[in-house]
């Protein structure tokens, strides 16, 4: 299942050279789009690049400069790649495959074709699982091992501004995008420094010094969405609020959530001050883990308690006292096409949007989705995911597999929407209905209905039920 200080954070490139070239490239680009009217965003999470598909091209990654992986990458495979690749594969005890290179490069040609955006939104998880891993056994190199993330990060994000040249791509970190481990991470770290050059390189124009610090220290920033009006993008580095969450030297500490919460606190109060719409966007999704849950079969009808994505009460309050600002909260990491909608209290709620991955890790196609958002609303109007006809980028075709509004008969994705949606999933418990079957049908890309049906009641209730609390009264009917 599933605001940057005046310092070198790049080796040999200072951040004022960064944000100089970040500027310069912004008034290169497309020409500025109307003043109303909709905007196109694409979406895109869980990428998990793999570099080392062909093992026996990773030496020279590791040792070539960035601009050159591209070509290292497109030439014709090395000798017994594919049984390499199926070595490495056992030896570092993969789950799956996750992306090579010629699947990055179909799904960006698709996306070309399929969307104009005017911003695009990346919910973490560039790199590939196992990737320490995979790097030890094909590189070796362990003093090289935090520049070659480095490098793969930077390819990824490159990838992604050479495609739309001017765009602003906004980026969060996943759990896997760290130098130490999964989900391991230390704040103010040298790792933290490298990859804000690398996040400052995809935004619209330069930003402020204390924005680029802020990363530095946490990880997370707070920028202008633009092109919408008014409107601010906070991006959260939710690996701290993770239950899996540890220090790289593999301890406990729960001080970096605290400082990050304690962040977004002034940061949804100065928008509100503002009178600023507010999109929140992160990796990691608040609520329960229905399939860890399922599988381990807690008694949360009794004593046990359901399975957590986050230590997320704090996030859960801040976002829900907020809830007249926050438009739209943007997360990833199950690598499926789901919706949440996190509500309690008097106020209209919050919309949670779950983006499907590009990884085909898990068994699933591919997908990726392109949005329409208001202008000056910033709500979420619509939005089509498109779908891969086969996991390898190789003679792949990308089709459309559905079109949110068209499919679910709502004028907007919005907490009311949602509220409608949940309802009449919960009024069929054994997914007969029009709507229960076409949430189904593309919940698991290119999958089958039986991936949920058997426990549809219980991922119902983790539809708006994010509290283990709260999911045990809807699942035991209390």
């Amino acid at each position: 299942m599933r605001r940057f200080g005046r310092r070198r954070l790049w080796p040999g490139v200072a951040l004022s050279a960064v944000l100089a070239a970040s500027a310069a490239q912004t008034q290169s680009g497309p020409r500025a789009a109307p003043a109303t009217g909709a905007v196109s965003a694409l979406m895109i999470s869980d990428i998990h690049f793999d570099p080392f598909h062909d093992p026996g091209k990773a030496k020279l990654l590791a040792r070539d400069p960035v601009s050159r992986w591209a070509a290292v990458l497109a030439a014709p495979e090395s000798p017994l790649a594919a049984a390499s690749f199926e070595h490495l594969q056992a030896v570092c005890r993969a789950k799956g495959v996750d992306t090579p290179y010629a699947l990055l490069r179909s799904g960006l040609e698709t996306m070309r074709a399929r969307s104009q955006p005017e911003f695009v939104t990346l919910s973490g998880d560039l790199i590939a699982h196992k990737f320490d891993c995979r790097y030890q056994k094909t590189v070796g190199d362990a003093a090289g091992y935090q520049a070659f993330v480095e490098k793969t990060l930077a390819f990824v994000v490159g990838q992604l501004r050479a495609a739309w040249p001017g765009v602003p791509v906004y980026i969060s970190l996943g759990n896997n995008d760290s130098a130490c481990g999964d989900y391991r991470l230390d704040p103010s770290s040298a790792f933290l420094r490298g990859t804000a050059a690398i996040i400052a390189r995809g935004l619209p124009t330069a930003e402020r010094y204390d924005e680029l610090r802020e990363f530095s220290v946490g990880g997370y920033y707070s920028v202008d969405l633009v092109p919408l009006r008014r409107t601010r993008l906070i991006v959260l580095n939710d690996v701290f609020q993770s239950l899996n969450y540890r220090t790289c030297a593999g301890a406990m500490d729960a001080a970096p959530g605290v400082a990050e919460m304690a962040w977004l606190a002034q940061q949804l109060e100065q928008a509100q001050r503002a009178g600023e719409k507010v999109w929140v966007m992160g990796h990691i999704p608040p609520g329960v883990n229905v399939y860890a849950t399922v599988r381990e079969l807690p008694d949360v009808c009794g004593t046990g308690k359901p399975v957590m994505f986050l230590d997320a009460g704090r996030l859960d309050d801040l976002l829900l006292e907020h809830a007249g600002e926050v438009r739209l909260a943007l997360f990833a990491h199950t690598h499926m096409d789901e919706m949440r909608l996190l509500e309690g209290g008097s106020g209209p709620g919050v919309a949670v949007k779950l983006v499907p991955s590009i990884s085909p890790v898990d068994g699933n196609n591919p997908a990726f989705t392109v949005a329409r958002v208001d202008r000056t609303t910033a709500v979420l109007k619509d939005y089509e995911v498109f779908a891969a006809s086969n996991q390898t980028g190789v003679g792949t075709q990308w089709t459309k597999e559905y079109d949110y509004a068209e499919a679910y008969h709502e004028p907007a994705f919005t907490p009311s929407a949602l509220q409608e949606l949940i309802a009449e999933f919960q009024a069929d418990p054994k997914a007969k209905s029009a709507a229960s079957q076409e949430y189904i049908r593309d919940y698991y890309v290119g999958g089958e209905a039986r991936e949920l049906t058997p426990f549809w009641p219980q991922y119902v209730c983790s539809l708006e039920h994010l509290t283990a609390k709260g999911y045990a009264g809807c699942v035991c009917g209390k």
